[in-house]
């Protein structure tokens, strides 16, 4: 027969384990923000760098808030290749996150070949 303090022992300790177990971090989320074509296509290095690019690939995003012709404007790049820019009517939310120090994350979701540069590359654009 086990007595009081035994009993206590062994309930307190088994709650005391399971206390200190270790809590499991939550999975990485990615919430989808926006999918866009790539402005401007024609007028960068995409050309180039075309049969190196693969749907699923991570595209980075360089914000340009000098750039003469948008404050907002928020370019991409294959490397050290620019494909060119989120479109300047979609660009708000992204440049404000991105002025803010949020981590977004971009990758192309689809390649086509097209004489439309604006139907080449569609990407999409995440908050980490």
């Amino acid at each position: 027969m086990m007595n009081r303090r035994t009993l206590f022992k062994w309930l307190l300790g088994g709650l005391g384990s399971a206390v200190a177990a270790p809590i499991a971090v939550a999975e990485k989320r990615r919430v989808l923000i926006q999918e866009s074509p790539i402005a401007g296509f024609q007028f960068h290095d995409g050309e180039y760098v075309w049969p190196s690019l693969h749907v699923g690939q991570a595209v980075k995003l360089v914000r340009e808030p000098s750039n003469i012709h948008d404050p907002q404007a928020v370019a991409i790049y294959s490397g050290d290749a620019q494909l060119g820019y989120v479109p300047r009517v979609e660009n708000r939310a992204v440049s404000a996150m991105m002025d803010r120090g949020e981590r977004v994350q971009a990758r192309i979701e689809w390649l086509s070949v097209d004489e439309n540069p604006w139907n080449r590359i569609g990407i999409s654009i995440a908050l980490m």
